[in-house]
């Protein structure tokens, strides 16, 4: 008969299993634990019978109950887009500042034109709408095209030098690769535009590179050079460059200029997600 180990502290028999002159106590677990456990085996048991949960080889165990998380999931979001559409039909009937104006049309409209602009416009633009070298800032208040809710609801829906037949276009001569100037009078002509926000060209002859201006841009840009939105010219007299405003890089817009094209959204995207694009774009900070 083997012999019961019983420590001499606690008066418990120990397992027999000792490391480094340190006995394993024999201790029962917990009343409370065991039943805990118990009880989980038999949830689990009637899990199995009355929920979906055992995977079959074309199928699986439908449950008693015949519940699923996937149509439940389903019928979810087929309720969140009966809602959204029940919006979105005022939307559509509705124009761009009767949205501004009303507080439950305009929380729809800014969520998804948020959505839009991160699923189509942020590659560009970027994320936060601040644009880089040759894609406008949508952020501060300098717009090629106008800035006003339907200014912004025109060009995302036809586009710039895209493919709709109304796509906004205005093209820029390559003064200097045409040779409709030689490269003395790009140099002025330069010079003349950088002095106009305080910049300089090195070697320029400002006074000839203002006639030259006169004579070659004023009909887009305007007699103050402060550009006229109709024709997608820009403003040549604050210090907002689309391609950089450094003498190197006004000398090449000048040679080659620069034909950016912005996609026509038309088609592409619906009436409504346009109009909801319009309204966040215009509520980013920049919109007149």
């Amino acid at each position: 008969m083997a012999h019961e180990d019983i420590d001499k502290v606690t008066g418990v028999a120990t397992t027999g299993h000792e490391w480094d002159g340190i006995k394993e106590l024999n201790n029962p677990l917990p009343r409370w634990w065991l039943w805990v456990f118990y009880a989980t085996i038999v949830f689990a048991v009637g899990y199995v019978f009355v929920y979906p949960a055992v995977p079959l080889v074309t199928s699986y165990s439908k449950g008693l109950l015949g519940y699923s998380q996937r149509a439940s999931a389903l019928d979810e979001t087929a309720a969140g887009q009966a809602a959204r559409a029940e919006v979105g039909k005022g939307l559509a009937n509705a124009s761009l500042e009767e949205i501004k104006n009303d507080p439950k049309m305009l929380e729809f409209a800014m969520a998804q034109g948020r959505a839009a602009f991160g699923d189509n416009c942020a590659p560009c633009h970027g994320s936060g709408a601040t644009g880089s070298k040759g894609y406008p800032n949508l952020q501060d208040d300098d717009w090629l095209w106008g800035g006003t809710l339907a200014d912004i609801e025109q060009t995302i829906t036809v586009g710039v030098r895209s493919t709709s037949p109304d796509t906004r276009m205005n093209d820029m001569p390559r003064f200097g690769a045409d040779g409709l100037l030689d490269a003395k009078q790009v140099r002025n002509v330069a010079g003349y535009v950088l002095s106009l926000s305080g910049s300089s060209v090195k070697g320029a002859d400002v006074e000839a590179g203002k006639q030259i201006f006169v004579e070659n841009c004023t009909s887009c840009h305007g007699e103050d050079a402060k550009g006229i939105q109709e024709l997608g010219a820009p403003n040549l007299t604050d210090k907002v460059w689309l391609y950089g405003g450094d003498e190197e890089s006004v000398i090449y817009t000048v040679t080659h200029a620069h034909r950016g094209v912005m996609p026509t959204w038309g088609g592409k995207l619906d009436p409504v997600t346009i109009k909801s694009l319009a309204i966040y774009v215009h509520d980013l900070g920049g919109g007149t």
